[in-house]
């Protein structure tokens, strides 16, 4: 008995498939990387000079964005590289962060750059605010106003 050429090609298709579920499988599992924030570079950092203004600061490096904070006293620059692998929580492999302190006059006073290993763990207090409504379930919380409720008031609006 002679053989169709689907017939042979069936276990090639098999081979070819089970390799391409196998390489999809595998690249499912690696790592992806995000990176967020903005740094200014050294070059430009060297550019800031102790008692450089707000303005000078602001046009070498930039006024910091949604990535940093701006206050008075300092403003902050921030960039963070984020390791995402499989069912396990992100994991922030890299940060960088730059702060340029002012004096009263919006003069520079200080700048100091922090790493991840500079980073201290904050414990979070928790703190909750008790309801002032008491013994009142939800459920007789909403049917309570259906009375108060004036139909020709809700239409005239």
């Amino acid at each position: 008995m002679r053989q169709s050429f689907f017939s042979t090609l069936r276990p090639a298709i098999r081979r070819v498939g089970f390799g391409l579920v196998l390489a999809g499988g595998l690249t499912a599992c690696a790592a992806t990387y995000t990176n967020h924030g903005y740094v200014p570079p050294p070059e430009v950092l060297s550019e800031i000079n102790i008692g450089s203004t707000r303005e000078q600061v602001a046009e070498a490096a930039g006024s910091p964005g949604t990535g940093g904070v701006m206050r008075d006293e300092a403003w902050f620059y921030t960039q963070y590289r984020v390791r995402n692998f499989t069912y396990n929580a992100p994991e922030v492999i890299e940060r960088d962060i730059v702060a340029i302190s002012f004096n009263e006059g919006g003069r520079v006073s200080n700048i100091e750059r922090f790493g991840l290993e500079d980073g201290q763990l904050v414990q979070l207090s928790r703190r909750v605010t008790e309801s002032s409504v008491r013994d009142i379930s939800f459920l007789s919380s909403i049917l309570s106003n259906f009375g108060r409720i004036n139909i020709g008031d809700a239409l005239s609006d």
